[in-house]
């Protein structure tokens, strides 16, 4: 091939692609296709202006929102407002007893509500009480198999006992060894459960296991319950999301801002916190 032409070839190979973005060239990873986190809310964040949270989430450009598993009764009202602020359910919340022995029964009618609505991940706090951890994790995965039966995670939240911090979280995983119990974890929780440590250095200990995030702001001081909006506190968020990026996560985002003690924000202040914290997250990275 002459010269000329063969340098035409390798322009066309590699310069154009780059050009582009995209392409067969090394340099830009041809072929793997990016796939967005969806950025969601969490619908508690509104406090007691829930109702207001709906219309404002559309308005803002949200397409995720973050609720409670609705009982049986209230599912198909719940669809409705999600189909007419065209939202979706990555995750909803559920809850039960551990210590009781009737919590299987419960976890099986919340995840039976989340593959019918289409949520892929139950958030799941899993307060022990004073029961045995070795009755928690063989209860946690009895619930691991229900979950798989219906194609859900259950994520496990960053709270004392089983998920205090990123060792917690990670014995807590082995103890339970099930693919359908995984980690939700809370940047915020770390910081408020937790001295002398961080975010980042927790998440890095446990991103195996994370199926959900939570980005939430906290003031840094112990048991404080400081929670701001997003890029107002000391939790180095933007580390956390290039974890998450090198680790190739592929979960749901959802961001949480439950206020600080003592302050009584108006409902106009709560959107704006929220859309605040919105404008920061997708300032840090391409979300859904």
């Amino acid at each position: 091939m002459p010269f000329p032409i063969l340098c035409r070839f390798l322009l066309l190979i590699f310069l154009v692609p780059l050009m582009m973005g995209c392409g067969t060239c090394p340099f830009c990873g041809f072929g793997e296709k990016e796939t967005r986190n969806s950025l969601g809310v969490r619908l508690a964040s509104y406090g007691k202006y829930q109702d207001a949270a709906w219309d404002h989430l559309e308005s803002i450009g949200v397409h995720s929102v973050f609720i409670n598993v609705p009982t049986p009764d209230e599912m198909d009202a719940i669809v409705q407002k999600l189909k007419t602020h065209a939202l979706k359910i990555p995750v909803m919340r559920g809850d039960t007893d551990l210590s009781k022995e009737t919590c299987i029964a419960e976890l099986e009618v919340q995840l039976e509500t989340c593959e019918k609505m289409g949520a892929k991940y139950m958030f799941f706090s899993p307060k022990r009480h004073d029961a045995p951890k070795e009755v928690i994790f063989e209860r946690l995965r009895r619930a691991g198999d229900v979950a798989r039966k219906h194609g859900v995670i259950i994520a496990l939240e960053t709270h004392p006992d089983l998920g205090t911090n990123g060792d917690v979280h990670l014995d807590t995983m082995r103890q339970i060894n099930h693919p359908n119990i995984r980690v939700n974890f809370d940047t915020g929780n770390i910081h408020y459960y937790n001295k002398g440590t961080d975010a980042p250095t927790e998440l890095k200990k446990i991103i195996d296991y994370v199926a959900t995030v939570e980005l939430k702001d906290h003031n840094g001081e112990y048991e404080t319950w400081n929670f701001p909006a997003l890029g107002r506190g000391v939790v180095n968020i933007p580390e956390v999301v290039r974890i998450l990026r090198e680790h190739k996560y592929r979960g749901p985002v959802t961001i949480e801002v439950e206020g600080i003690k003592g302050v009584e924000w108006s409902e106009q202040e709560t959107k704006e916190y929220i859309a605040e914290s919105v404008a920061y997250v997708r300032s840090l990275g391409d979300f859904e």
